[in-house]
């Protein structure tokens, strides 16, 4: 079975967000031995389980692997001193970016983002292929480039790179198309668990932001996978969460309104930093070719520059996080640090260099967390909670303001505290600034980045909020096209042709419907059933019924075969709601349009 070549499909010419560079298009081979005895064993419903498990196990090394390579690489190029030498903060940004540059546009063409909209242009435009080349250049480059300083974050790197491990893994097997393309994103869920240490959180954000839906057989394979990469994460590396997380002390209920002007503020510098980007990046995008070589090399100076004032902004900052979390800062410097950070963060992202926006988010959120809680203390210093408290709601604040995946931002807090007294002002944040953005910046981060680069990706927050049509917008009275199956059917004829319909319902009572036209009901009148009752004379099978709730899809799929349906109550099946048909369901949605719902 070979998928179609991703050079025929239209709008594949993109290559940032796609991940594949404009002037080379991957060629999908599916190459591989025919696992017959395991099909035979399992079934690929099985199998796609037992492999979700042991893609778990795989990309979890992988991000293992991926860690101590970004700190080795930190400590090979700026010592093991807590703060660099001023050459060295200048210097090493540079000469990072210019190896970045050099791997990018010469040896691996196809890593350049943060890997979130990658992974989703593999599994709805390219059958689910990730070249496993994509996963070693991502492995090298994002090493490289977060070690070397460039304020960007591992985790999204590691979401496309368990992503490409169960790409290579259902080629190699030689799974349906369909199960490759599913099984793309349980590698991102591996991945992402296990970068971030949590799970919960890895697979909320897979269903919010890569694939939108699930089934069973789906959500199966995200939870196997990234609990398997968990595992294996905490066996190398200790059990230890991402964070250290002071425990959380209340707030009065006053000190709520503290936790809202934290959404308020947060939304704001959520809308600033996605308009920096917006900005910037198509305008780099825009310059020549060769400029591509001096991009993340001037990025990695202005970075540089930035940390010789803040150093704290180099790299993802796990350990500066911490800090804030443990209120080692003043809330000035909290303040600087946010700016600064989103400052690097926007020049390093733009510029080309592979790497992640989550860590940077989070950094940010922390930071302007923690100056809030900071700056409330000061004003209300009886309102209890502590920074921390503040400094943790701010990175979920800005992960559902900035990256726009609010059930994601508010599970993620929950499970880095394991503290369930914070979700009320977690949720309080957090839906401030999500409503915020989604009011001054209707296309979110990850829609906008594909959209600059030409590729149509399904934007899911876009059909979260689409207006959903139900068979109760469409269906009409059913009053005059009604039959009774005890009425005679020579006097049913006297009102069939009084009538300008040419279908009928038949109740045959206790809730089943059947459909007669008025053509079946003259011949069968000729034949000589006219003195029979129309239950026994019409033998028509019984039709579907609906119900008014049900969407449009429901009556779509049968009205293929059926000119109309009854739509019936859900608690008494005998009592008719009203009928539907194709043309009532082609006008609901022509009204849906005009009306701007759709």
């Amino acid at each position: 079975m070979s998928p179609p070549d991703p050079r025929a499909i239209p709008g594949a010419s993109a290559a940032s967000s796609s991940g594949v560079d404009s002037e080379e298009k991957p060629e999908v081979r599916w190459r591989g031995f025919q696992p017959k005895w395991l099909r035979w064993l399992f079934g690929e419903e099985r199998l796609f389980l037992v492999l979700a498990v042991i893609i778990g196990v795989l990309s979890g090394l992988s991000v293992v692997c991926f860690q101590i390579a970004i700190e080795w690489t930190r400590i090979e190029l700026f010592g093991p001193r807590l703060n660099p030498r001023p050459a060295n903060i200048i210097l090493v940004p540079v000469a990072g970016g210019v190896v970045v540059a050099l791997l990018v546009l010469h040896v691996f063409r196809r890593v350049r983002g943060s890997g979130v909209n990658q992974t989703k242009s593999a599994v709805y435009i390219y059958d689910g292929y990730i070249p496993f080349s994509t996963v070693i250049g991502k492995f090298v480059t994002c090493a490289l480039a977060i070690g070397s300083g460039q304020s960007l974050g591992p985790e999204d790197p590691s979401l496309q790179m368990g992503a490409g491990i169960a790409s290579a893994l259902g080629r190699r097997l030689r799974l349906s198309r369909e199960k490759v393309r599913l099984i793309a994103p349980v590698g991102a869920a591996a991945g992402l668990a296990a970068a971030f240490n949590a799970p919960i959180s890895a697979v909320l954000f897979v269903l919010e932001e890569v694939i939108g839906s699930w089934s069973a057989g789906v959500l199966g394979g995200l939870i196997l996978a990234a609990g398997a990469s968990v595992i294996v994460l905490r066996l190398f590396l200790g059990s230890q969460p991402l964070f250290r997380v002071p425990p959380y002390q209340p707030v009065h209920a006053i000190g709520l309104l503290a936790y809202a002007a934290l959404g308020v503020i947060g939304g704001g510098i959520s809308l600033l930093f996605g308009k920096l980007i917006g900005v910037a990046r198509p305008r780099l995008k825009a310059l020549p070719r060769w400029t591509q070589y001096f991009q993340p090399a001037a990025a990695g100076l202005l970075v540089g520059l930035i940390a010789l004032g803040t150093p704290q902004v180099l790299g993802a900052g796990y350990e500066i996080i911490d800090q804030a979390l443990h209120s080692q800062f003043t809330w000035r410097l909290l303040i600087l640090l946010a700016l600064a950070k989103l400052v690097a963060t926007t020049i390093s992202f733009v510029s080309g260099t592979p790497g992640g926006m989550f860590a940077p988010t989070l950094f940010v959120g922390a930071m302007l967390g923690g100056a809030v809680g900071g700056a409330a203390h000061l004003l209300f210093p009886n309102l209890g909670g502590s920074t921390a408290s503040f400094a943790l709601v701010g990175m979920g604040t800005l992960f559902a303001g900035f990256l726009r995946v609010p059930m994601t931002s508010v599970f993620m807090v929950l499970e880095l505290t394991g503290n369930y007294q914070i979700i009320v002002p977690v949720m309080i944040s957090n839906t401030i600034a999500y409503l915020i953005c989604r009011r001054f910046q209707p296309i979110s981060l990850f829609d906008m980045l594909s959209r600059q680069d030409g590729v149509d990706l399904p934007s899911m927050e876009e059909l979260r909020e689409q207006a959903v049509l139900r068979i109760e917008d469409a269906m009409h009275s059913a009053d005059h096209t009604v039959l009774k199956g005890d009425e005679q059917l020579s006097s049913a004829l006297a009102r069939v042709d009084q009538s300008d319909e040419e279908f009928f319902l038949l109740d045959h009572s206790h809730g089943a419907w059947s459909g007669v036209s008025k053509t079946e009901l003259h011949r069968l009148a000729e034949d000589g059933s006219g003195e029979l009752p129309l239950g026994r004379a019409v033998t028509t099978p019984l039709l579907p019924v609906l119900h008014p709730d049900q969407t449009l899809d429901a009556a779509l799929r049968h009205l293929g075969s059926h000119p109309v349906l009854p739509v019936v109550h859900r608690a008494d099946f005998g009592k008719l709601e009203g009928v539907v048909s194709l043309k009532d369901i082609l006008r609901a949605y022509e009204n849906s349009r005009e009306n701007g719902e759709g």
